[in-house]
């Protein structure tokens, strides 16, 4: 498939397990992919892989956590590569902890990153979209903002936030012919969850037993839903909350 020939995104976080598979899949089907992360060295890997697979990217290192960085990256996309039709607002953190164990640096970083980040973003990338009359934007929100899990209320509480400003965002601009969705992943498989396991004491194994599903996700799997999302295939899902979780419940 190419459904994304002569277009230009934007993925946040794309060093990332979730983010990198995200930038493979719309390079692979012929987008031209900013990378763009925190880790400038870790961003240019992933544009180079793409390019040794006859793929278009181009890393871009951008603290999203300051307003000014977002603008930034923007104009920078923009002046270099004169569109950009595609914004895919992946990066995140997770800072565990119930209220009381939770440091406030945690609080707000927290939502610098998973929320914040996106009001600059999206109002530096909106006025781009509206004057080519057309524009995808696609976030990732969390299973575990639709169904809190204990002991990660920032993390819990600001995914929450961004499916409501996904579907707020999404009424507000729908008449712009700009589409605006999110996906809310459950367990998926990448070095964060990996991280988390080990320090938990407990395998990928066990959590695999808890999805009906029989395993937890794939990071291209993800991947295979953003894409459909920011594609023209979605042309009528705007607003929508879109879980991928192999069934599993919040416990």
């Amino acid at each position: 498939m190419h459904r994304f020939e002569n277009k230009v995104a934007i993925v946040t976080g794309a060093a990332g397990g979730i983010g990198s598979a995200i930038a493979m899949r719309l390079a692979s089907e012929g987008a031209t992919v900013v990378i763009s992360d925190v880790n400038l060295q870790a961003a240019q890997a992933v544009a180079e892989g793409i390019q040794e697979e006859g793929g278009k990217a181009l890393a871009i290192a951008a603290d999203i956590a300051q307003g000014d960085a977002c603008r930034a990256l923007v104009a920078d996309v923009a002046e270099r590569l004169g569109r950009i039709d595609i914004l895919v607002n992946n990066a995140g953190v997770n800072r565990r902890g119930n209220l009381l164990a939770l440091s406030e640096d945690d609080w707000h970083s927290s939502f610098a990153i998973n929320l914040d980040a996106m009001f600059h973003l999206c109002r530096a990338v909106l006025p781009i979209m509206i004057e080519a009359g057309a524009g995808a934007i696609v976030n990732t929100a969390s299973q575990w903002g639709l169904y809190p899990a204990p002991g990660h209320i920032a993390y819990n509480v600001t995914k929450a936030a961004v499916a409501s400003f996904t579907q707020n965002l999404a009424r507000d601009y729908a008449p712009h012919n700009i589409r605006v969705n999110a996906v809310c992943p459950g367990e998926i498989h990448t070095p964060m969850l990996e991280a988390g396991v080990r320090r938990a004491g407990k395998t990928i194994a066990d959590l695999d037993r808890m999805v009906p599903f029989g395993r937890i996700g794939k990071p291209e799997e993800v991947a295979a839903l953003v894409a459909f999302l920011a594609s023209d295939e979605a042309a009528f899902m705007c607003g929508s909350l879109v879980e991928i979780t192999g069934a599993q419940a919040v416990g």
